[in-house]
């Protein structure tokens, strides 16, 4: 009966996914490279015979467009519904017979009329999210066996390779109608969206976004656990944009998946990616690309950088760091790599380094300016009390919409996780009097925590709860909004930051007034700057809201 293969590694013929993949990158001849790259992988899987099948739009029916073997069925139409290829569709996984005779939805019509004789099937879909484009079907193992769980996951790969060689070829030909054109860039988005790692749990070190200028993005990154419990990770941006650029993404990013497994470091995986590109021909692009590993137990991480933007390391005192921007891109020449790429050695020690494509620094921030390396310091800032994932999604938010981007923006984040064991505490609250009880609550009890004594820890949280006050009464006026509370401690300073997301204020205004002026209630920035020892508002990120930074010191016995 049938059974689907297990999803297994592909990685022993990564060389034939990577020459189907450059074959794709360079014809725009689609039939003749599906009949080759049927042909290839008749020969690797040892297949007596193989059909590729497309759906037709307007019928509905499948049509073999390409096929190998002893029996001609170019042009053979298959109903809805009808045969174990339509099932592989409908059900969105791979099919594998290993005795057709068995099998109720094996059509032996067809075996009646060509005279060919069927005995295992071996069928991948080519489907995304309900949106079908049709499927490959193998016949029979020459050696007499059934096809295997390993090949399932071969023809899988190759499956997801063929519906972007036909999207990409569609795009280029030209469709005649828009609404079409539209179809084909978000099926492709969903397959580079599918190539993405999954949103990373909270509790994570490394997490990352992105978010393409076009429908579909040249940028992407990797965050891939290893079996001694470090973490490897990258960020690549490919030369140009649309869909060539997606291919080489997958290429480099398959590739990356495959390498960081075996190569004994970042450097090395940079140095075997550079030289297989050059192998399968870049058509004169290139790849600007960071490779890591991070070690969670140490906070160390190891980098290795070829013509990326420099990685910003934000020590937990706020200041930054930049790491050495290393070797050229990926495919430039073939010997720039010929003696490996250097590595850099980053100390964490309780800070975040940053890792992003130029498209940050290149987007338009809210007001139109454009963002830069100091406002992308400071959009960092403004959401450092957040936690990792929501920060960097209020990052991506707070560009001034898709509409604006210059390029595909991608970000990620690398934290010093041990630091979250020695009492960071950092939380969102919607900006409503309500919630100022649940906010002295938990700040009291952070500080009790991080070592206060009782009456420090009064004074703490009366500056906390009047900063609150302002926020909720001048900054949105009783409106709607969030405040973002950070609380930490930074060898004997307790530090806290307060953000919120209200109209940035005019810091060179705001200055306590006499004590004789101060009305029930109002005591303010006076209260604030007498019980911390420090009170100031960091340069507000553009268009995005306001961020007060108090510090008080803690006594030691």
């Amino acid at each position: 009966m049938t059974q689907p293969p297990v999803q297994t590694s592909a990685s022993g013929h990564l060389d034939l996914i990577i020459e189907m993949t450059s074959d794709f990158a360079q014809s725009h001849d689609i039939e003749a490279i599906l009949h080759l790259g049927l042909k290839r992988v008749c020969e690797r899987l040892g297949a007596e015979a193989a059909s590729l099948f497309l759906l037709e739009q307007d019928s509905g029916d499948l049509v073999c467009h390409a096929c190998i073997g002893p029996t001609e069925v170019l042009g053979l139409r298959l109903a809805p519904g009808r045969g174990i290829v339509w099932r592989s569709i409908d059900l969105d996984t791979p099919q594998l017979v290993r005795d057709a005779r068995f099998d109720p939805d094996f059509a032996v019509t067809v075996d009646e009329a060509t005279g060919f004789v069927t005995r295992s099937i071996l069928c991948a879909p080519m489907s995304f999210r309900g949106q079908k484009l049709g499927a490959i079907e193998l016949f029979n193992k020459t050696d007499g066996q059934s096809f295997t769980s390993a090949d399932g996951q071969l023809l899988r790969a190759l499956a997801m390779s063929s519906a972007l060689a036909l999207i990409n070829t569609r795009l280029v030909a030209g469709m005649a109608e828009q609404e079409a054109f539209r179809r084909e860039i978000a099926l492709a988005s969903e397959i580079q969206r599918a190539m993405l790692p999954p949103p990373q749990p909270a509790a994570s070190p490394i997490h990352g976004v992105n978010l393409p200028a076009r429908g579909v993005s040249g940028d992407f990154y990797e965050i891939l656990p290893l079996r001694d419990g470090r973490i490897a990770f990258a960020i690549g941006d490919v030369s140009g944009k649309g869909m060539n650029a997606s291919l080489l993404m997958t290429k480099t990013a398959s590739l990356f998946r495959c390498l960081a497994k075996r190569e004994d470091g970042p450097g090395r995986m940079l140095a075997a990616i550079d030289s297989e590109l050059h192998e399968t021909g870049l058509a004169g692009m290139f790849v600007t690309m960071v490779a890591g590993i991070l070690d969670p137990a140490a906070g160390r991480v190891i980098l290795a950088n070829a013509g990326h933007e420099p990685p910003l390391l934000r020590t937990r005192n706020g200041e930054y760091l930049p790491v050495d921007d290393g070797m050229p891109p990926l495919g430039i020449a073939p010997d720039l790599f010929a003696d490996g790429c250097p590595e850099s050695v980053v100390d964490l020690d309780g800070g975040a380094l940053y890792l992003f494509t130029d498209g940050l620094t290149e987007a338009r921030a809210g007001g139109g300016a454009m963002v830069g390396g100091d406002g992308a310091r400071r959009l960092l800032d403004a959401f450092a009390g957040m936690p990792a994932d929501e920060r960097l999604q209020a990052v991506v938010r707070s560009l001034d919409g898709i509409g604006s981007l210059r390029d595909d923006v991608t970000l990620m984040v690398v934290e010093d996780r041990r630091l979250a064991a020695a009492g960071v505490f950092e939380r969102r609250y919607s900006a409503r009097p309500e919630n100022l009880a649940t906010i002295r609550a938990e700040v009291t009890e952070v500080a009790r925590e991080l070592g206060c004594s009782a009456g420090l820890v009064q004074d703490v949280v009366l500056a906390v709860d009047e900063a609150c006050q302002n926020v909720i009464r001048h900054a949105y006026r009783g409106g709607d909004g969030d405040i973002v509370v950070h609380v930490g401690r930074e060898d004997d300073l307790l530090v806290i930051r307060l953000m919120d997301f209200a109209p940035p204020v005019e810091v060179s205004k705001i200055r306590p007034r006499p004590l004789d002026e101060v009305r029930p209630g109002g005591l303010g920035i006076h209260l604030m700057r007498s019980v911390m020892d420090q009170v100031d508002f960091l340069p507000p990120p553009a268009g995005i809201g306001n961020l007060l930074q108090m510090v008080k010191r803690i006594d030691t016995p």
